[in-house]
């Protein structure tokens, strides 16, 4: 979820920051004198949309260090027994699923249990993990979870998803654009040449931030795709039994902290969220994706 939700929060701000930037140079080469050339704005909101989704993605290992706090381990370095075991580990799973360059490892101090992969291509990766999970989880367990991270990398996640929030972006910026300029038009009056700009320009910010939400639906629902394809490859990697046994003790450790923290297991790795809120989980639910290994599916 960390993974995400960083990839998302960072994506959403660049494209609200240009989106405001290009308001109020006035940058708006799709509003003519008959109103919305519609093709202009369509080349206008890819470009804005895929700046927005690869600026992200190229900050997203830096933003991730900076955000969650993560200490980088330096395999060169003199590290305690337990730190170089996790960095021999990582590059151990990354050599068999084929990765040329290994991962930056990192370990960041929360008492939740999580780890993410990220990083903008296979060869400049990191995987980093909760002190909460190294001290809650057993070997084979933790074993799981990290070829799980290290399939994500391999299968070029990061990479598909900013593609498809690339894609997402461009039809929220075309949209809320079409909506800001309907909206400002009802202000039009012609002695108030000025306040129908400054409607259009509120509306934009507002539409864009409304449609950034709506649209995450979709990237989450792939996202959840991507984490069955991630149990499979950690499947091929640690053994089917062993991603199993990690999945169900993300399970147990992860009802464990939320009853001691009250936590929001909505915000989880192992989350299970109800109802509507189903649709905005980057996870799928731990009891569908235990059987759906168990199955060979």
């Amino acid at each position: 979820m960390k993974r995400i939700l960083l990839f998302l929060a960072v994506n959403v701000l660049v494209v609200v920051t240009i989106g405001i930037v290009t308001s109020v140079l006035g940058i708006r080469p799709y509003i003519t004198q008959y109103g919305i050339d519609f093709q202009a704005l369509l080349a206008f909101s890819a470009v804005v949309g895929f700046s927005g989704a690869f600026i992200s993605l190229a900050l997203s290992r830096v933003m991730a260090k900076w955000m969650m706090g993560v200490k980088v381990l330096d395999p060169q370095a003199h590290l305690s027994n337990d730190a170089r075991e996790l960095v021999v580990q990582i590059h151990r799973l990354a050599k068999q699923a084929g990765l040329s360059a290994m991962p930056q490892v990192g370990v960041y101090e929360s008492e939740e249990v999580n780890a993410f992969a990220t990083g903008p291509t296979k060869n400049r990766s990191l995987v980093a993990v909760s002190s909460g999970l190294l001290a809650r989880m057993d070997q084979q367990a933790v074993e799981g979870v990290l070829a799980h991270e290290i399939s994500h990398v391999a299968n070029g996640d990061m990479v598909t998803m900013t593609l498809i929030q690339g894609v997402i972006n461009t039809f929220v910026v075309f949209l809320s654009r079409v909506a800001a300029f309907a909206v400002s038009q009802l202000f039009r009056r012609d002695d108030s040449e000025g306040f129908p700009h400054l409607v259009h320009f509120i509306a934009v910010i507002v539409f864009d931030i409304l449609f950034s939400i709506l649209g995450s639906i979709v990237v989450m629902y792939f996202s959840r795709i991507r984490e069955f394809r991630a149990d499979k490859g950690g499947a091929r990697l640690a053994g089917t039994t062993g991603m199993v046994h990690a999945l169900e003790s993300l399970k147990r450790t992860t009802m464990l902290v939320d009853t001691e923290q009250t936590s929001l297991a909505t915000l989880k790795i192992a989350g299970a969220p109800k109802g509507w809120m189903k649709l905005f989980a980057s996870h799928p639910d731990l009891d569908e994706r235990i059987a759906r290994l168990k199955a060979g599916a």
